[in-house]
């Protein structure tokens, strides 16, 4: 089974494996390098005109400030789950790359799909990433697809414990709801990003995933 292959693996394992090491060390290193990046790209998409997509459905939902709500939910699942990846070496490890894919197919769509935000948009105001990633700039035009939805989505996928995943796919439903109050994205974009969430986590979750301690050591 999968998660036997990846839950077996301790940090005394892994920490013999120069392939281990390498692929976590270029990980975090692309994972800085995007965020670094981060900021120029989205300034950039945010001066440039877009599209107004017609979302009836959206229109249906009266628009409410849940920032509040949305980014508790958001930083508890982020905490628990960081807490528990630490004790999974190899399943830190391909969660991580997971991300950069993920992060890397997002850049791509919003550069591809140019859009204008919906007409009600609340601000969703991140009390960490907005004062300190961005420099305080709303980003709004971040559209397709719903990053918050695809990330929880994806750590629902590579979650370890059954009752993490259960807890992870309700707070992904809960904020993938939150955003859609608010306004911040389209209904498409957060019907899209499960789906992107499961292509970056097939790629790195394979069959061949489980040998890149075996044949190293």
């Amino acid at each position: 089974m999968r998660n036997e292959m990846f839950l077996k693996k301790s940090w005394s394992d892994c920490r013999g494996s120069p392939a281990f090491s390498f692929q976590l060390f270029a990980s975090v290193a692309v994972l800085i390098i995007i965020m670094f990046l981060l900021p120029g790209f989205f300034n950039f998409i945010q001066q440039r005109k877009g599209w107004v997509l017609q979302d009836s459905l959206l229109r249906l939902i009266p628009a409410r400030d849940v920032s509040f709500i949305t980014f508790t939910f958001i930083y508890s699942a982020l905490i628990i789950t960081a807490i528990t990846l630490t004790g999974y070496p190899l399943l830190l490890l391909r969660t991580l790359q997971s991300y950069c894919f993920l992060l890397i197919i997002r850049i791509l769509c919003i550069w591809l799909i140019p859009l204008n935000e919906p007409p009600e948009l609340i601000f969703l105001n991140d009390p960490f990433v907005s004062s300190i990633g961005y420099g305080g700039k709303p980003i709004t035009k971040d559209l397709f697809f719903s990053g918050h939805t695809a990330t929880l989505f994806l750590l629902f996928l590579c979650a370890p414990h059954r009752w993490l995943k259960i807890f992870l796919l309700l707070i992904t439903i809960a904020v993938a709801t939150c955003v859609l109050i608010q306004h911040v994205h389209y209904v498409v974009d957060v019907i899209a990003a499960p789906f992107f969430a499961w292509f970056s986590y097939k790629v790195f979750f394979n069959r061949h995933s489980g040998k890149l301690i075996n044949t190293s050591q």
